[in-house]
């Protein structure tokens, strides 16, 4: 059984259609990431599964629950966080301010347990650590895509989805970003990743899935997506 299933989905913004009965299955303990060129329905498709913006049809199960219908904020306590493009921190907060408005909405959350999972994050995340005190807007790109990854595991999800963590990151911090997402798996999460960076994303993943136009035209293992000829032509060694 899957962790997370999307079964025929489609989504209009008004007459323009971004996804066209659009399937993907996310396995517990996967990483899959979703490629394709701009406006080919990523996005959407993460914030479909959210359900952040509203579907024309289609069905989403996680952990063989339908949660199409289901509220965002409940989705989140279901278990799957959403890491949105452009890492959206709180830049006048400090590091932990950030985190701790991680676990913001789950009243079962005392003091300890509230440490526990900061502490938890700066294990992940030792930079972190160091920069507890400062204030958020005075990180570096890449260490406010690192907070806003935190900030998202402070829920304890299962499942973890990232929005583009790479974007206009210098390539020896995506390197670190990719290593992250590994270690993320490592402890036990399930990550669907959508990523510019089509050669990283495909080389770290399981399994991965082409968007075009709004529909899924290729799908199967990251290491065999990543040496297909069509997928090397359209989205090897340029940007999406």
């Amino acid at each position: 059984m899957a962790m997370l299933k999307v079964e025929d989905l489609s989504v209009n913004y008004g007459y323009i259609t971004a996804l066209t009965k659009a399937s993907i299955e996310v396995e517990k303990g996967e990483i899959v990431t979703l490629i394709g060129s701009n406006g080919a329905g990523k996005t959407t498709m993460l914030m479909s599964v959210s359900n952040v913006i509203q579907k024309s049809s289609g069905k989403v199960s996680f952990k063989d629950e339908d949660i199409t219908r289901k509220a965002s904020h409940k989705i989140v306590k279901s278990g799957i966080c959403h890491v949105p493009e452009g890492r959206k921190i709180f830049p006048a907060l400090s590091v932990y301010e950030n985190l701790w408005l991680g676990t913001v909405g789950h009243g079962d959350y005392n003091r300890k347990k509230l440490q526990e999972l900061v502490e938890r994050q700066y294990d992940i995340f030792p930079r972190l650590k160091e920069r507890r005190n400062q204030a958020g807007g005075s990180l570096s790109g890449g260490e406010q895509q690192m907070l806003a990854i935190a900030r998202g595991l402070m829920m304890e999800p299962e499942l973890i989805m990232l929005d583009e963590p790479s974007l206009g990151l210098a390539p020896i911090v995506v390197e670190e970003i990719f290593e992250l997402i590994l270690k993320i798996q490592k402890s036990g999460k399930t990550v669907l990743l959508i990523e510019q960076n089509a050669a990283m994303a495909l080389s770290i993943a399981n399994r991965g899935y082409v968007l075009q136009n709004g529909r899924i035209v290729l799908q199967g293992r990251g290491i065999d997506l990543l040496h297909n000829e069509e997928v090397k032509r359209l989205y090897l060694g340029a940007d999406e």
